[in-house]
C-alpha cells in the first residue's frame, strides 16, 4: 500500500534547524550545478536567507567519474542572517564513488551522507582508487549513510514514458532534488515551472524530469529509511522585494542602472571569458534599457570597442578576467591618457596565465595598481559580496563619468558564480550623476576655442565632448597633451605637470572613511579585508565574539584612492590582520603607505577562506597579545 502524505507526516518526525549546509557532488554531467540551483531557488521563495559556492571543472568534459570531472555545488541557508556558504555540509549527496572520494572529507562525523548506488560498480570504484567499496567496509560509519539506487528507480518512475534508458537516467540529479525537498520542506511549484520553460520543446523531457522529481519526493515520504525531516524557518529580513542573485547578474544589472543614473547609453565591448561571460551573457538580454552589447574577437578589440564607445558619449564597459586583463592594459593606459570614463570589470580567477579558469583568487590587485606602462594611476573598487556587485558598479560608474577617468572593478570566481537574496531597489532613489558633456567653448584667453583638457577646478576632470558638436571640435590621442589646449607636447615640465594632473585627481577623488565594527569598542585586533573576503571575514568574527573575546573587523570597497582615514584606523590597533586570497598583495601596499606592521594570511586555493579557519587565526593573534600585554 502507498503511504499518503498524511501518513508520512505521521511517523516522520520534523526537527527544527536554524541553519543546514547542503552539498550536491556528482560527475560534471550529472547536472549538479542545475540541481542546487533549483534547491536555491526555492529555498530563495521560502524566504530563508543563504549563499551558496559552485565548484566545478573548467573542462568542458573531464573523464566521466574521475576526480577532475567532480562537480559540486554548496548551499547554506538558515532562519538568520549568513554571510558565507558554509564551511562543511551537514548534508552530502554523492552521485558516484568520485564524488565521494573528493569531498567526504569535509562532511563533519554524524553528517548525512546519501549516495547513489547505482554507480558503485568495481570500474567506477577502480577510476578513484578504491581498492573496496566504502559502503561495504567500515569506512564511513562516523556519517548517517542513506543509500539510494537513484538511477535505478529514476528509470523505474520513467519506465512508461517511452524515453531511452540514457534519457531517462539523466534525470536521476531531478530524482536527487525530490529527496532533498521533501526533507528539507522546500516548495516545489518553480521547480515545475522552471522544467517545463527549460524544455518548452520537448514537453516530454518537462514531463519526465518532473516525475522523476516527485518519484524521489515520494521515496522520501514512503522509504523507512529517513525518519527525520527537517525545517528551517524563513529569515527576518527587511521589508522588502527581493530575488535570488549571482554576482555576474548584479553587476549586469548594476550597469544597466548605471545607464539610467547617468543618462548615458551603455555599450559594452567584451571577449568571453572565463568567470566574466555571463555578463556579457546577461546584458545581451537588455537592448530595451539602451545597452549595445559586442562581442569582440579578442580581449584587445574589446576593450577598444569600449573606449571607442566612451569617446563617442557613451558609458563603455569592458568585461574580462586575469589573462585578459593583461592584454587590455595597453589601451586602459590610452584611456588613462585620453581621460575618458570607461569601466574595467575583471571578474578575479586563479593564476597566472591560464591557471584556474574556474576557481577564485584575489591576485589581480597589483596588476590593477600598477600593471600599465608609466604613471598611469587608475580607481579601483571591489565588491563584498554577490548583491554588491550591484552598488559596486553603481559607484564605478559615478567615478568614472565624474572624474573622466577608466575605472578598474575587481570581482572574483566566488562572488560571480555565488548567489545570495537581493533586495531589490527603488530605481527612483539611486543618485543621479551628470555627465556634463561640453557644450560651447571654453578658452580662458577669450579666442573662441576649445580647450579639451582644461580642468574643473573641483574635480581635475577635463570636458567631455561629443564628436561633431559645433564649435568643439579636438583631437585626441596617445601622444602626451599640453596642459589645457590639448595639442602634442614633448616639453618636459609640461609632461611633469600633466602626470601629476592625473594622479591628484585619482587621489582627489571623493570616497566615504572606512567604517570599522567594533561593538565594544575595546578590541586590540583589527581584520582587514576587501572583496569576497567580507563574508568569511565576517563570519569568523562572529564567532570569536560569541566566545567573549574583542576583535575589530573593516573592509576596503575602495582600494585605489584608499579612505582619507585609514591611515588613523590602522594606527589606533595593536594589531592589524589582512586575511586576502593572494600572497599579501594589500598588505605590501599598506606597508609601504602607512608604514604599519600588518600582518598577512594568506590562501591560494582556489576556494574561499572558511570562518572555521579564521576564527582559530583571530584566536591565536588574541592569545599572542594577551601573552605580549603581560610581558610588556
Amino acid at each position: 500500500m502507498t503511504a499518503t502524505p498524511d501518513t508520512a507526516v505521521d511517523r516522520t518526525e520534523v526537527v527544527e534547524k536554524d541553519r543546514v549546509v547542503i552539498r550536491f557532488a556528482g560527475d560534471s554531467g550529472d547536472g549538479m550545478q542545475l540541481t542546487g540551483d533549483r534547491f536555491t531557488s526555492e529555498t530563495a521563495a521560502f524566504g530563508n536567507d543563504l549563499s551558496t559556492l559552485p565548484n566545478f571543472p573548467a573542462e568542458i568534459r573531464a573523464p566521466a567519474g574521475t576526480l577532475p570531472g567532480v562537480s559540486s555545488f554548496q548551499l547554506h541557508f538558515a532562519n538568520y542572517d549568513i554571510l558565507t556558504p558554509g564551511d562543511r555540509p551537514d548534508v552530502l549527496v554523492a552521485m558516484n564513488p568520485a564524488a565521494l572520494k573528493a569531498n567526504v572529507a569535509d562532511l563533519p562525523p554524524g553528517g548525512v551522507l546519501i549516495v547513489n548506488t547505482d554507480e558503485f560498480t568495481k570500474r567506477n570504484l577502480t577510476k578513484v582508487g578504491y581498492a573496496a567499496n566504502p559502503l561495504e567496509d567500515d569506512s564511513l560509519e562516523q556519517y548517517a549513510v542513506h543509500e539510494v539506487a537513484m538511477a535505478t528507480l529514476t528509470m523505474g518512475a520513467l519506465a512508461e514514458t517511452g524515453l531511452s534508458k540514457k534519457d531517462a537516467e539523466r534525470a536521476k540529479n531531478m530524482f536527487a532534488l525530490g529527496l532533498l525537498s521533501w526533507m528539507y520542506h522546500r516548495p516545489h511549484e518553480g521547480t515545475e515551472r522552471f522544467l517545463r520553460e527549460k524544455f518548452a520543446r520537448r514537453p516530454d523531457l518537462a514531463e519526465a524530469n518532473i516525475l522523476a522529481f516527485k518519484a524521489g519526493h515520494a521515496y522520501g515520504e514512503t522509504t523507512e529509511a529517513f525518519a527525520v525531516t527537517y525545517q528551517v524557518k524563513p529569515a527576518p529580513l527587511p521589508t522588502g522585494t527581493y530575488r535570488q542573485i549571482t554576482g555576474n547578474t548584479a553587476l549586469s544589472y548594476g550597469l544597466v542602472a548605471a545607464g539610467r543614473t547617468t543618462g548615458l547609453p551603455v555599450f559594452l565591448g567584451s571577449y568571453p571569458i572565463t568567470p566574466a561571460s555571463d555578463i556579457l551573457h546577461e546584458l545581451s538580454k537588455h537592448k530595451s534599457f539602451n545597452v549595445t552589447t559586442f562581442q569582440a574577437e579578442d580581449e584587445i578589440s574589446g576593450v577598444g570597442a569600449a573606449l571607442g564607445a566612451s569617446f563617442g558619449g557613451a558609458l563603455g564597459v569592458t568585461t574580462t578576467s586575469g589573462p585578459g586583463l593583461s592584454l587590455k592594459s595597453e589601451t586602459v593606459g590610452l584611456a588613462v591618457a585620453l581621460e575618458l570614463p570607461m569601466i574595467v570589470v575583471d571578474v578575479q580567477r586563479g593564476g597566472p596565465s591560464t591557471g584556474l579558469p574556474t576557481k577564485t583568487e584575489q591576485a589581480d590587485l597589483l596588476h590593477a595598481m600598477f600593471g600599465r606602462n608609466g604613471e598611469s594611476p587608475v580607481p579601483i573598487v571591489a565588491p563584498q559580496s554577490p548583491g554588491d556587485c550591484f552598488d559596486a558598479a553603481l559607484e564605478a560608474a559615478r567615478i568614472a563619468v565624474t572624474y573622466r577617468t577608466p575605472v578598474l572593478l575587481l570581482s572574483d570566481g566566488s562572488l560571480a558564480n555565488g548567489s545570495e537574496p537581493w533586495k531589490v531597489p527603488d530605481i527612483d532613489t539611486l543618485t543621479p550623476v551628470d555627465p556634463g558633456f561640453a557644450t560651447e567653448p571654453n578658452a580662458p584667453d577669450g579666442t573662441g576655442e576649445f580647450w579639451p583638457y582644461l580642468r574643473d577646478d573641483d574635480t581635475l576632470a577635463r570636458p567631455w565632448a561629443i564628436p561633431g558638436t559645433k564649435g568643439l571640435e579636438h583631437r585626441i590621442g596617445g601622444l602626451e597633451k599640453a596642459d589645457g589646449r590639448g595639442s602634442i607636447s614633448y616639453d618636459p615640465a609640461n609632461h611633469d605637470r600633466m602626470v601629476r594632473l592625473r594622479a591628484a585627481k585619482v587621489d582627489g577623488i571623493t570616497v566615504p572613511d572606512l567604517q570599522v565594527d567594533d561593538p565594544n569598542g575595546d578590541a586590540e585586533l583589527l581584520v582587514l579585508g576587501w572583496g569576497s573576503t567580507y563574508g568569511p571575514i565576517g563570519a569568523g568574527a562572529r564567532r570569536v565574539r560569541a566566545m567573549g573575546h574583542s576583535v575589530a573587523q573593516a573592509h576596503l570597497r575602495h582600494l585605489n584612492p584608499l579612505p582619507a582615514n585609514l591611515g588613523e584606523v590602522l594606527a589606533s590597533y595593536r594589531t592589524v590582520l589582512v586575511p586576502e586570497m593572494n600572497l599579501g598583495q594589500l598588505v605590501l601596499l599598506l606597508r609601504a603607505r602607512y608604514l604599519v606592521d600588518a600582518k598577512s594570511y594568506t590562501n591560494v586555493t582556489g576556494l574561499p577562506f572558511k570562518a572555521e579557519e579564521l576564527q582559530d587565526l583571530f584566536l591565536s593573534y588574541l592569545a599572542t597579545n594577551s601573552i605580549t600585554g603581560e610581558l610588556a
